[in-house]
């Protein structure tokens, strides 16, 4: 067959490709219909035969140019980006991710864990009369000296200029401390000693201002009231997120432990994402509401709030059902190549 009669033959079925990527460019996949797409991949597929076929023929120059763009308009359409799927991300923020979370063992162990050195050390440190020294020993005298001065007067406000610039070194500082807890949980055992100092370093200071001598007390509850429940939780989830991907080089369910590892990496996506998503909420609260002049009931409304939208996301949403069967060690991870 000639080159003319060649090209003449395909050109139908080039131009009818042509019209069906114009198609796809202005409207959605699916309203095309099945028979259109499916006749759209025929056709892509023949015309990539025909590229290769005129470039081993060593057709027309502007044939092969022609050809060639056709077959990378085509291919963008074939293999474009699917669109935002509203409901797919829903499911996957409201459903899923809570409920692993709530389930994760490592997840719960870091929350007893946390809370109950937390908890004993602001005891220990609220006693005088059990260990005396115990807040100046644990968080420092010199700490201890600057806080009390920080928070000698009662808070009456800053420069509003001066919010954002705190808000980003609380993101920066808060996050430091939510990275440390995660990175230490690969190795396990740093994981925990770091996720006990820091518990053991927040009790103390929480329990050392709680004490009835200490007169900055009042005033330091009024500035971390607001934030506090943000950012706890997210010291909490970074700790168990690290510990996650630490059993997963340990405990690899017949996989080696890159694979292993790689495959934990996707169970701690939802851990260190809402974890990430507190940090920023507590700095911005941290930033421009903990050290306003507004009353302390506004601060512990929004503490209450955060409170109560925490148990909401990671409770009730995350309680499993009778449908659910989340188990983190053996069922399968959350998937964002759904979306």
């Amino acid at each position: 067959m000639k080159v003319a009669e060649l090209v003449t033959q395909r050109r139908k079925n080039w131009q009818e490709l042509e019209q069906l990527c114009a198609q796809m460019e202005n409207r959605r996949k699916k309203t095309l219909g099945a028979k259109n797409i499916s006749r759209f991949a025929s056709l892509y597929r023949s015309t990539c035969a025909d590229l290769a076929l005129a470039d081993a023929y060593q057709l027309p120059p502007n044939t092969v140019q022609y050809l060639h763009r056709l077959v990378g308009r085509s291919h963008n359409q074939l293999y474009r980006s699917r669109r935002f799927d509203v409901q797919t991300w829903a499911d996957i923020l409201l459903h899923d991710v809570p409920k692993r979370i709530f389930n994760d063992r490592c997840v719960q162990t870091a929350f007893a864990v946390f809370w109950f050195v937390f908890l004993a050390s602001a005891g220990l440190a609220m006693r005088t009369d059990l260990w005396p020294a115990y807040a100046n020993q644990m968080v420092g005298d010199a700490m201890l000296e600057q806080m009390d001065e920080s928070f000698s007067q009662p808070i009456k406000g800053r420069a509003a200029r001066n919010n954002p610039i705190m808000a980003s070194f609380y993101i920066q500082h808060n996050t430091s401390i939510g990275l440390q807890c995660f990175a230490g949980g690969l190795l396990l055992i740093p994981g925990l000693v770091v996720t006990i100092f820091n518990a053991a370093h927040l009790g103390a200071a929480f329990g050392y201002f709680a004490r009835p001598d200490v007169a900055a007390g009042n005033n330091f509850f009024e500035f971390v009231t607001a934030h506090g429940p943000f950012e706890l939780t997210a010291i909490v989830l970074s700790a168990g997120a690290g510990m996650r991907l630490g059993m997963g080089w340990i405990k690899t369910g017949g996989y080696s432990r890159i694979a292993s590892l790689r495959r934990t990496a996707q169970e701690t996506m939802p851990l260190m994402g809402a974890a990430i998503v507190l940090f920023f909420l507590a700095a911005l609260i941290e930033g421009f509401l903990s050290p306003s002049a507004l009353p302390y009931g506004i601060k512990a409304a929004v503490a209450v709030i955060s409170s109560g939208l925490l148990m909401v996301y990671f409770v009730v949403l995350g309680f499993p059902t009778g449908a659910d069967t989340a188990d983190p060690d053996s069922s399968s991870t959350v998937s964002f190549d759904e979306l």
